[in-house]
């Protein structure tokens, strides 16, 4: 498959494309004041305060299902395919997705438009941070795409269920990833979906170690492929990601798509998984 990301500079030589359809996926999160679960917000305002040029937003909330009782829930096809379509995504169109905090949220909807058969979502490479860091220009206020025709055409293997990561334990050839923090993966801190700890057998490549710290690009390939190969990542198969709520672990996803492996992303994660007493979890 080609490059999941985009470079500033190449964004900045196609910013004038007919088919270029940029999009701020920002979303704001933070801890419930009980510390037991996370608050999600609309990046909304943030975005109307300042986006690159001709950047409308993308709410992920708007883009969930709200009659789920888990966050970020994959909608039914013909719902997406309204939402996206209103958005200016569908056929003949190039969506570039960047956020404003890190590359997690772009790379939810990146994945999400990949499971309702949409593949030619680009991420920015480095995002609001690298872009504005070059000195590139910003504008604000709102910004509205033309309407697309966008049909659904959902996959499997994008995003799995909870029996799929069930099934993935002591499976020689399935490796389940988390994405989260040591701190999470470890159990010892961090928790906002209810027990601590991590699927059995799972290892460790959190999401924020897939990223320059200084300019928030993804690592140069050969060092994804090493953090990946390090933790035994791609020893098996088939590759499995989790996290809280599938955001983080789509991050992970684009990693690997930029070294050339193909992960499945558990969606609901560990806001479900952890709030099961039937399913287990570890800590160390």
């Amino acid at each position: 498959m080609s490059s999941p990301i985009v470079s500033t500079d190449w964004l900045a030589d196609h910013l004038g494309d007919p088919d270029l359809r940029l999009f701020d996926c920002t979303l704001l999160t933070r801890p419930a004041p009980d510390g037991s679960d996370l608050v999600s917000e609309s990046g909304r305002e943030t975005w109307l305060a300042g986006h690159l040029p001709g950047a409308a937003h993308i709410d992920i909330l708007a883009l969930s299902d709200p009659d789920q009782p888990f966050r970020y829930a994959l909608p039914p096809p013909e719902r997406f395919a309204a939402a996206a379509g209103a958005l200016g995504i569908g056929q003949g169109v190039r969506p570039v997705l960047y956020c404003r905090n890190h590359h997690m949220w772009a790379a939810r909807i990146w994945n999400t438009l990949r499971h309702y058969g949409f593949d030619d979502a680009r991420v920015l490479d480095g995002g609001w941070a690298k872009w504005t860091a070059e000195g590139r220009p910003v504008e604000t206020g709102p910004v509205r795409h033309p309407p697309a025709g966008f049909v659904a055409r959902p996959r499997a293997g994008i995003f799995v269920d909870a029996d799929a990561a069930s099934a993935a334990i002591g499976d020689p050839a399935t490796v389940l990833v988390n994405a989260l923090s040591p701190e999470q993966h470890a159990g010892r801190g961090g928790v906002h979906y209810g027990r601590p700890g991590r699927i059995p057998g799972s290892v460790n490549v959190p999401a924020r170690a897939l990223t320059d710290p200084v300019t928030t690009a993804y690592l140069p390939p050969d060092r994804l492929e090493a953090l990946f190969r390090a933790a035994g990542v791609l020893e098996g198969g088939r590759i499995v990601v989790y996290c809280g709520g599938g955001v983080a672990a789509s991050s992970d996803a684009l990693a690997l798509a930029i070294i050339g492996r193909a992960a499945a992303v558990y969606g609901r994660s560990l806001q479900e998984w952890a709030r099961d007493p039937a399913r287990p979890l570890v800590t160390d």
